[in-house]
């Protein structure tokens, strides 16, 4: 038997983990900062730019299920602290990169580092905090969605103006290789601890048969296609609003992207945060209020993002922006949440990987270039104006998953 972890010490593991899932988002991120320093410096199309964010997302997509089956199976953190050296080398060998292929085939490898901290995370601290306190729990974790995004932005936009891209990525890459040390040694629990006696005594349900029942679970799958369309409309906007702003509101690189930066880390941090707070009391009202949550984030954010994308003036764009991604990061900590709850947890991970496959196969592994080559077409206002309606197709599958999720609560935590 493990000797039991403090509580500080599981504070300090969830902080951790959240430096990490910080500098996840940053050097994933940077690269959106610089998209037009590195358009005019390579001379590539709107096409060949989205590719560059796709190429991240399709190895990231592809190589999870990989690592899902390894955290189930192996150390997990042995596993995370790995991902997050191959990434930041990667995105150090993006600063060296020569030309458009060395820079494609760079930011593909970061997909591959940041796969295995994804898969494992939320599964490590499900163990380090019990159930009643996950969606504030995972919110806290998932600050680092809005806050790291915002950071890449500002250090792409501050570093990529004044020194250049390749400066931009070099900067941001050099701190995962000291995080990952920490990382290492870090100590966890055993898995499925903080689960209730009962569900311990099922949790014999792995292997096969257990990643293919996810595909019988409703709650899972329909919580998977409201994550899959959010991640297409919301991985298109991050990839192309500083470079909207560059383009219509004739800012530069570095202006626009300290507004859009200085905007998302208040909006998200406000957003996941209280989205954390109001799905675990609604959750405790009812059992699908983490997709309440969600499903009204989705409905009131989606018209303020065809606001901010239609607005004729920078304030209205900028004030529409911030409501927008308000809303929309409401859904953070509880639809995450849902997919921890509905799952058994020896698949856990493998569940984030199978979630993690089709949220950016369907998502921001394609939106980037769908969304640049509507732009080669028509231009980009009217490429953005796609998103909004996703957002709202989003909304629909977080209703129609609340039908369903008492019942798959239910089998996840199966009597002895």
């Amino acid at each position: 038997m493990k000797e039991p972890i403090s509580l500080a010490y599981r504070r300090y593991a969830l902080g951790l983990l959240l430096a990490v899932n910080l500098l996840n988002y940053i050097d994933r991120q940077v690269l959106f900062a610089v998209f037009p320093l590195i358009k005019a410096d390579l001379s590539i199309t709107d096409t060949e730019l989205g590719l560059l964010g796709s190429a991240f997302m399709v190895s990231y997509m592809v190589i999870a299920p990989v690592f899902g089956w390894l955290g189930d199976h192996w150390n997990r953190v042995k596993l995370a602290s790995t991902g997050v050296v191959i990434w930041s080398f990667a995105t150090i060998l993006a600063g060296f990169a020569p030309g458009y292929r060395t820079l494609l085939a760079a930011r593909a490898t970061v997909g591959v580092g940041e796969a295995s901290f994804g898969t494992v995370s939320p599964g490590l601290i499900a163990d380090f905090f019990e159930k009643e306190k996950r969606g504030s729990v995972l919110s806290w974790f998932y600050v680092a969605i809005p806050v790291g995004s915002a950071l890449g932005y500002l250090l792409g936009g501050v570093l990529g103006q004044r020194f250049g891209w390749h400066s931009a990525f070099l900067m941001v890459g050099l701190p995962g290789i000291l995080i990952a040390v920490p990382l290492w040694f870090l100590r966890t629990p055993e898995r499925g601890s903080a689960e209730s006696p009962e569900q311990a005594a099922g949790q014999e349900k792995g292997g096969v048969a257990g990643y293919l029942q996810l595909f019988h679970n409703r709650s899972f799958v329909t919580n998977t296609l409201a994550m899959a369309a959010m991640t297409f409309a919301i991985g298109g906007l991050a990839q192309w609003i500083p470079t909207f702003l560059f383009r219509t509101h004739a800012l530069n690189v570095e202006k626009a992207n300290l507004m859009f930066g200085a905007v998302t880390v208040v909006a998200g941090i406000l957003g996941t945060l209280v989205g954390g707070v109001l799905g675990d009391r609604w959750q405790k009202k009812s059992s699908k209020g983490y997709l309440l949550v969600s499903g009204w984030g989705f409905f009131i954010g989606a018209p303020f993002a065809a606001w901010a994308i239609l607005a004729r003036d920078i304030p209205s764009c900028m004030a529409a922006i911030f409501m927008a991604e308000f809303f929309l990061f409401l859904n953070t900590g509880p639809l995450n949440t849902v997919i921890i709850n509905v799952t058994n947890p020896r698949v856990r991970a493998m569940a984030f990987a199978v979630n993690i496959f089709f949220i950016h196969a369907l998502g921001d592994a394609v939106s980037p270039s769908i969304l640049g080559w509507f732009s080669d077409q028509w231009g980009l206002r009217s490429a953005l104006l796609s998103t909004p309606l996703v957002m709202a197709l989003a909304g629909v599958f977080c209703f129609v998953c609340g039908r369903f999720v008492a019942h798959d609560m239910a089998q996840a935590e199966p009597s002895a």
